[in-house]
């Protein structure tokens, strides 16, 4: 550096700093030997802050406004005043410059898996992911706390810190919390005001806050979520039966619509057949169908006495009247035949009986002399 670059540093009397980054925290004005003019003037616009520190320790936080820095706590000394310490000053003050904004966006989520326990499932293992953002509440416990003499301090490196921070309080809350699983969806809200509450004093010791943070997902293993789906597509089936034959007709409809596909229309054709022939008996009219002849009771036995036929020295029956008049339609049973019925004394042949005379009707008599 030339002493005519030196010298027009020496008179440079504004500080002041534009931000053209999204991520930079602390900016640390660089001053020839960290030597402040006397009667500079600073320049703080909104959304920043102004940390001044002399000879290594912080002497004031200045917030939006423009600052003559002439009084006495302020560094008086140029290098121009000190020829004797060869243009050195021994007063060494320096100005770091901090965003107050908010930095959004910023994204936190588990690296491992937590372990909970639901009240249905069992022991399960939860992910979870969110974003938040976080600001500077306090530029001077920030500056000791975290940044040190960095002098271009970024989100980056203290936003990891906070992830940490985070993901260790959301575990507490969601293992300790008693909600199911399948119930969790609907209390993400709650689970960002408990685990932001919770974090905040730690935050605040940094000289940090976070505005807003949002668990945006919590989620199951693949092999749980896909069980999980199945389950649900069970109850969205419903009757597995009816579920079959939608499918087996889809199967037909497409085995039917393939070209050059002689085996597939077939194979549908005979579905189609047997699906048929299921689905009437399955519904509603084969249904009452079936019903009807569920219900449908045995023939009524006929009503009227029971006969009694001696044959060959032995007792046959009892037969009703139909039975009686085959009989005698086929000879088997004449008017000599002898017959019992409840009610009578004793044996006595048939054509005597008054009530078998309807039997008998249509038999002719037997030849005269026989």
């Amino acid at each position: 550096m030339s002493i005519f670059d030196f010298l027009r540093g020496e008179f440079i009397d504004v500080i002041h700093w534009t931000d053209d980054t999204r991520d930079t925290m602390v900016w640390r004005f660089e001053r020839e030997g960290h030597a402040i003019k006397y009667g500079a003037k600073l320049t703080v616009r909104e959304g920043q802050a102004a940390v001044f520190v002399h000879e290594g320790q912080l002497a004031d936080v200045f917030g939006p406004g423009l600052y003559q820095l002439e009084t006495n706590n302020m560094p008086v000394m140029t290098t121009l005043q000190h020829w004797d310490h060869a243009f050195q000053s021994p007063f060494k003050s320096e100005i770091y410059f901090v965003s107050t904004v908010r930095f959004n966006g910023l994204k936190w989520g588990t690296k491992n898996p937590v372990m909970a326990r639901d009240p249905e499932f069992g022991p399960v293992r939860l992910r979870a992911f969110g974003s938040y953002s976080m600001r500077v509440s306090d530029p001077g416990l920030f500056l000791k706390e975290i940044v040190g003499t960095d002098g271009e301090f970024t989100a980056d490196e203290v936003s990891e810190h906070i992830r940490n921070v985070i993901v260790q309080e959301f575990s507490r809350v969601v293992t300790t919390s008693g909600i199911p699983v399948l119930d969790m969806a609907g209390n993400t809200g709650e689970f960002s005001r408990i685990v932001t509450d919770a974090i905040s004093p730690t935050i605040a010791g940094y000289g940090l806050s976070i505005p807003e943070l949002y668990v945006e997902n919590i989620s199951l293993p693949e092999a749980v979520e896909a069980a999980l789906d199945k389950r649900s597509s069970m109850g969205i089936v419903g009757d597995l039966s009816r579920y079959a034959q939608f499918s087996a007709a889809e199967a037909m409809g497409a085995a039917a619509s393939t070209p050059n596909s002689g085996m597939g229309a077939g194979i549908g054709a005979g579905l189609g057949m047997a699906m048929g022939s299921q689905m009437a008996a399955a519904g509603p009219w084969g249904a009452a169908a079936q019903a009807g002849q569920a219900a449908s009771p045995p023939p009524v036995p006929a009503a009227g006495p029971q006969w009694h036929v001696a044959e060959a020295g032995a007792s046959k029956g009892p037969f009703g009247m139909d039975a009686l008049r085959g009989m005698a339609a086929a000879g088997t049973l004449t008017r000599a035949t002898l017959v019992w019925s409840a009610g009578m004394a004793g044996w006595e042949p048939a054509g005597e009986v008054a009530a078998l005379a309807p039997v008998f009707a249509q038999v002719p008599p037997p030849l005269p002399g026989a």
